[in-house]
């Protein structure tokens, strides 16, 4: 663990990724970890991506919060026209909760990349535009509502 923070604390002193540990509220404890990657200035894309989440809270308000949190900064703070996510083709979990935010499926990078375990991955590609965030940004407020678990992450931006 220590040399995947380490990784990414590097990367962003390159500014190609921002990363960001999810602290739930109520207890204080890191329950994942997530970025902005890819980041393309010039064109105002991202990519959010290398997330993951305790056991514990998966499947919770906690991701969606999160998300709505990232999304919110990406479209409204920093101008985005795109933020995308990507995920092994394989990765139903993920692709699963990528598509309940309401991102779309854009389509499918074939043999994307070589695995450490040498296999090689179709990468699952899909989008939020800037012109969709308000109705998407609705849908999660909407979804946040009605949780039990709404406000479990406090933002602290560096």
């Amino acid at each position: 663990m220590s040399d995947e923070i380490n990784r990414r604390l590097e990367l962003r002193q390159h500014g190609i990724m921002l990363p960001y540990a999810v602290i739930e509220t109520k207890t204080g404890k890191a329950v994942g970890m997530t970025t902005f990657m890819n980041i393309d200035a010039p064109h105002r894309r991202l990519e959010i991506g290398s997330t993951w989440f305790r056991k514990s809270v998966q499947r919770s308000a906690i991701n969606t919060e999160c998300k709505m949190m990232l999304l919110t900064y990406a479209f409204e703070e920093l101008d985005c026209i795109a933020v995308e996510f990507r995920t092994h083709v394989l990765n139903h979990q993920s692709r699963a909760a990528i598509e309940r935010l309401g991102a779309h499926a854009d389509g499918t990078i074939r043999s994307h990349m070589v695995m450490a375990n040498g296999t090689i991955r179709d990468t699952a590609v899909y989008s939020i535009i800037q012109s969709e965030w308000p109705v998407i940004k609705t849908h999660l407020s909407t979804k946040l509502k009605g949780s039990s678990n709404k406000k479990n992450l406090t933002s602290k931006h560096k």
